[in-house]
Order: structure tokens, then sequence, then C-alpha cells
């Protein structure tokens, strides 16, 4: 992506990171006896992204920087069509994964995000995309779910 994508979206990100770090400090405690608690999954998340955007900007402006000193002038900041097609895909497949987590559950749906990820990042290798969204919705469930006591939306009940 453009350096001036990278950096408007990871300053964009860091804002969300705050308010889901500030949200999740609202939630009640757990009422049911859960041992993990509604408000840890969206303040680890929050931290984490916080952290991520900071880690996207500093290295767009190490690179930038970098350029700058070797070629002498200014880096391009133009977004080819290409990459504005990746990012519409990720944009809209992570609006219906929140739409259809409830309703379909969340191995299926991050198992499908997961893979429209993989596939729009990186096209081919599709048995090593389906082994990791396989892995990765599987193993966060279990060990969020049976390790950690906490709950998240099982199978689909129609």
């Amino acid at each position: 992506m453009s350096q001036t994508f990278d950096k408007i979206s990871s300053i964009a990100f860091f804002i969300i990171g705050i308010l889901f770090v500030t949200e999740a400090t609202q939630i009640s405690d757990s009422a049911y006896g859960s041992t993990v608690g509604p408000k840890t999954f969206p303040l680890g998340l929050g931290i984490v992204l916080i952290l991520l955007s900071l880690r996207l900007f500093y290295e767009t402006w190490k690179q930038a920087a970098k350029l700058k000193i070797v070629r002498n002038t200014e880096t391009p900041s133009k977004t080819t069509s290409i990459e504005l097609k990746k990012f519409l895909i990720l944009f809209i497949s992570a609006i219906a994964y929140v739409f259809f987590l409830e309703i379909v559950g969340y191995v299926i749906t991050t198992f499908i995000f997961l893979l429209i990820g993989f596939q729009t990042m990186e096209r081919g290798k599709i048995l090593s995309s389906i082994s990791i969204s396989v892995a990765f919705s599987v193993g966060i469930y279990y060990v969020f779910s049976v390790i950690l006591g906490g709950s998240l939306p099982s199978f689909p009940t129609f």
C-alpha cells in the first residue's frame, strides 16, 4: 500500500484500539461465574490493535525516511486500483464477519473470514490457507471456550 494510506490507517486503527480499550473497561464483570469475563477479549483486542498500529506507523515512517535518504526525493503516495480492491474486499468481509458471527457461529464465520483474507492478500496456496484458517478458528475457540471457560457463539442452531 502507499505510505500515506498506511500512516492514515495506522492512526485510525490506533483510535479504534483506544476506543476498544475504553469501552471494554466499562463492561461489567461476568455474572455466571466465568473465569474470563466478557471484557477480557475486547480489552486484549484493543491492546493488540494499539500495538500493531504503532508498529505500522513506525515501519511506514522508517521506510519513508530510508527512501528519502536513498532517492533524496519524496515517496509516491498513489494507491493502485488493485490495492484499493483488496482493501474493499477485506473491509466488506469484516463487516460481514461481524454481521454473521452470532448467526453462523464463531468457528465457521472466522474460518470463512480468514480464508477470504488469506486469498485476497495472496492468491494460490489454497491448502495452506484452509489449514491455517481451520487451525486458528478451532484453536482459538477451544482455548477460549474450553480452557479459559469463556463463551463464544458456537455452531449454528438452524
